[in-house]
């Protein structure tokens, strides 16, 4: 009887682990595939992309006043600090002379006292016009064309933490080469602020591009082939993730415009981008710029 009670129990025994060996191997062989690929709709969208440039705050008038020849100062009619319009009469001399004031601004480093000797070429004082500021930037050859005389920017003070409108007055027409790169010179006049100093760090920043209501994709799901063509992978109808080659437009480091080649609403493929590699590896220089920023779709 006992030997028929243990037979029993060993069958259970087996019957439980048998059960149990093919629970978790159904469990293995039925769970669902993990895909290689992240997936994304493609949707509309809009792109700005900008140009930043640094500079520092200059002042547009300045004028050094210096002795043009020997003279004795008989008068001297300003202080540093005054304010003085141009034709206004600074110095007068022992023989009836006057030197007058060429420009509108404030009376900075007087050197000169009366009834001084002054020998020719001694500088006398300057005039510093400190209502009309401006920024000088160097802009690369590749970023010019977005420049023109006109064109309003912003421009941010860091030392104020205020931005500024300004105004593109000047493009120089000729370049300077530095380590084999050619530079031309914009200048940015300010709008008045009393907060504004010269000398001031700041950046100027306008838009270089701008779509509105097209196709966008993170410029992570855009892949590359030997050539440097861009392509997307798209599901054919067998379900299998394959290449779509596309045509693309700006980016603003983060999306990039779909020319054509995908529409809005198709999911597209991609495997993840390692850390390593650079944002927007594999686009040429058109399509994005070096000292851009911007915004992205909606």
């Amino acid at each position: 009887m006992k030997r028929k009670r243990k037979s029993v129990l060993k069958k259970w025994i087996v019957l439980v682990i048998v059960i149990a060996v093919l629970g978790v191997a159904s469990a293995f062989f039925m769970r669902p595939k993990t895909s290689p690929y992240e997936s994304i709709d493609a949707k509309i969208g809009d792109i700005t992309t900008y140009l930043t440039f640094s500079g520092n705050v200059e002042t547009k008038n300045r004028e050094t006043v210096i002795s043009e020849k020997v003279m004795q100062i008989s008068k001297i009619n300003v202080k540093d600090g005054d304010i003085v319009k141009a034709g206004d009469v600074l110095f007068e001399t022992a023989t009836g002379e006057t030197i007058d004031a060429k420009i509108s601004g404030e009376i900075v480093n007087l050197d000169a006292q009366e009834n001084s000797l002054i020998m020719t070429g001694i500088k006398l004082l300057e005039i510093v016009d400190y209502n009309n500021l401006k920024i000088n930037v160097k802009v690369d050859e590749y970023d010019i064309s977005p420049l023109q005389k006109g064109t309003q920017t912003t421009v941010k003070i860091g030392a104020i933490s205020k931005d500024i409108k300004g105004k593109i007055t000047s493009i120089s027409k000729q370049g300077q080469i530095i380590n084999g790169v050619t530079f031309f010179m914009a200048t940015i006049d300010l709008e008045k602020d009393k907060n504004i100093k010269i000398g001031m760090s700041a950046e100027v920043k306008l838009v270089s591009d701008k779509v509105t209501g097209v196709v966008i994709l993170p410029m992570v799901a855009i892949q590359f082939d030997d050539n440097n063509k861009p392509y997307v992978l798209k599901n054919n109808k067998k379900g299998l993730a394959v290449r779509n080659d596309i045509i693309t437009g700006i980016n603003n480091g983060t999306v990039v415009e779909i020319k054509s080649g995908v529409l809005s609403g198709e999911k597209i493929f991609y495997t993840k981008v390692k850390s390593t590699e650079p944002k927007g590896m594999g686009f040429p220089r058109g399509n994005t710029n070096s000292n851009n920023v911007g915004t992205g779709g909606k």
